[in-house]
């Protein structure tokens, strides 16, 4: 066997969740504002796809490219002083893709209360090789009950955007026999 064959069996033996979890931690200042004086959502959206991107690199053990966010949740406004932490975790991997959970909690930076979880979202990257294509990823394996249950709801997601990008592509051939324009 070549030396690139068994680094390649090697990269595709799974590895648990713990593995790959990372935390990335960072205090909202005024130029994170939007036009309200609170944080911009975007700011929170940019450190997310950065911890996810993180933990999708390590998983895979190299580059890993953003394919899209399922879902973002704001539930609370975050503001100036705020220490941001965004934790992510692969929650399920499939051939080159994994999903990547992430929730994002603040505290004020100086008061003592506990960090309360202000967002969460769902990423889908996929695993690229030197050319840029698609290459294998190694599988996730839950560690625990909470673990297991991420797992099989990222398995629902899945199936809800293959069956929406099913139902879209579809939609669409059947207005172009028709004749419709988009």
């Amino acid at each position: 066997m070549t030396d690139q064959a068994t680094s390649q069996s090697a990269a595709l033996q799974g590895k648990p969740t713990s593995a790959s979890r990372t935390t990335l931690s960072h205090i909202m200042t005024g130029n994170d504002t939007n036009l309200l004086g609170t944080v911009h959502g975007g700011v929170i959206m940019k450190l997310v796809d950065d911890a996810a991107g993180a933990v999708a690199g390590r998983h895979s053990e190299g580059p890993a490219v953003t394919a899209s966010m399922d879902e973002m949740v704001f539930l609370e406004p975050v503001r100036i002083g705020d220490l941001v932490h965004v934790h992510a975790q692969v929650n399920w991997t499939g051939r080159s893709s994994m999903e990547v959970g992430v929730r994002v909690m603040a505290e004020r930076w100086n008061e003592s209360t506990p960090a309360s979880q202000v967002g969460s979202a769902y990423l889908v990257f996929a695993a690229v090789g030197p050319d840029g294509k698609p290459r294998a990823v190694p599988p996730v394996l839950p560690e625990s009950e909470r673990d297991h249950r991420r797992y099989q709801e990222a398995q629902i997601r899945r199936s809800h955007r293959l069956a929406r990008r099913r139902a879209i592509r579809e939609l669409r051939e059947r207005r172009g026999r028709e004749g419709l324009q988009d």
